[in-house]
């Protein structure tokens, strides 16, 4: 987790603010198309889903493959993930897209709050970023031109929140599976919750023009290319440093606001989004200390079931020095399938 990003890692640091970006305005033309929030979210992640099973299925079909504790982790990580997208799109129905995106990047501050509440140190910088994040928010709900529904201003807050812990909790499983794995079942775990919460609601299935369609369409692609992004930049850079580029998806969606949707900030909100960026920009990788060594470590998910696994993960990456030693390894037939899954990985990512 502590490797110099290569270009590869670079690119996907890159894509990934720019897919997440265009969620709120592809989900405001969405909106206004007339089609409901549940709508959007259940057809957007039946979308993204679908279209990582088709790519897996044709081209990845060995990222298929997943443990049990494996797929319980990223069950768990799709729940977190699903219902706050259910908060996000209801939030979105009731604000601009830019003001909607600005209070969902507050979840940068509630990745260091749920690190905290996990036992790490807290620096006085950390501090000093919550106390500006509170005002940056309340200088960014202030509007001269309409008040805001503090309704949707909550539901987006609480969308931060299930997004911080999507990081959190996606790190420790990440720390056994490939990003790409880890993907696809969560997506897929997404999917089914909110096509549940649809059919819970009962919303009246109305015929959807083309307009609002292709932008469902487009934002299924952006979540699933997203979603891949970003847990490929977590599982090599780690969460922290992920979160500390994800800033820059807030300039992306309030570019596009702009450019589509016709949208300006009043004086006072660019007041506030100026702290906030300065809140954001206060943050630092030393602020998440382990308990123990001082540095920020991922915690892997094996203590559900697997707990084997990671310690032959751990030998095996301190003795095994030669990848010939490693697939000599992989040939054993004493190996039972998710061990042996985990010397593939360990192959792969001295390959990569």
């Amino acid at each position: 987790m502590n490797e110099r990003p290569s270009t590869r890692n670079l690119i996907a640091l890159m894509l990934y603010p720019t897919f997440l970006g265009m969620a709120p305005v592809l989900g405001k033309l969405a909106l206004n198309g007339q089609a409901d929030p549940f709508t959007i979210a259940a057809l957007r992640t039946i979308a993204a889903a679908a279209i990582l099973w088709a790519v897996y299925l044709l081209l990845w079909r060995k990222y298929i493959f997943i443990y049990p504790a494996g797929l319980l982790g990223c069950v768990t990580v799709g729940t977190v993930n699903g219902i706050g997208s259910l908060f996000y799109y209801n939030g979105l129905n009731y604000l601009d897209a830019s003001v909607a995106q600005l209070l969902n990047s507050t979840y940068l501050i509630f990745v260091v709050a749920l690190a905290a509440a996990d036992g790490h140190k807290l620096s006085w910088r950390t501090i000093l970023r919550a106390f500006l994040a509170l005002i940056a928010v309340a200088l960014i709900t202030r509007s001269a031109q309409r008040d805001f529904d503090w309704f949707g201003v909550g539901l987006m807050i609480g969308n931060a929140i299930l997004f911080a812990g999507t990081f959190i909790l996606s790190q420790r499983v990440l720390y056994e599976m490939p990003a790409q794995t880890v993907a696809l079942y969560v997506l897929t775990t997404m999917a089914v919750v909110v096509v549940l919460a649809r059919l819970i609601v009962g919303y009246e299935f109305a015929p959807l023009s083309g307009e609002t369609l292709n932008a469902i369409l487009a934002l299924g692609v952006t979540t699933a290319l997203a979603r891949l992004m970003m847990f490929f930049s977590v599982k090599r850079i780690g969460s922290l440093q992920t979160v500390l580029v994800g800033i820059s998806e807030t300039a992306v969606a309030m570019l596009l606001a702009f450019i589509l949707l016709g949208e300006q900030l009043t004086l006072i909100q660019w007041l506030g989004v100026a702290v906030l960026l300065v809140s954001l920009s206060l943050i630092r990788r030393e602020d998440i200390r382990s308990r123990a060594t001082g540095e920020m470590l991922p915690v892997p998910i094996s203590g559900i079931g697997f707990s084997s696994i990671s310690f032959r993960r751990a030998v095996l990456t301190k003795a095994l020095l030669g990848e010939r030693a490693m697939k000599k390894l992989s040939e054993r037939k004493d190996l039972t399938p998710e061990e042996a899954e985990m010397v593939r990985q360990l192959l792969d990512s001295r390959r990569s």
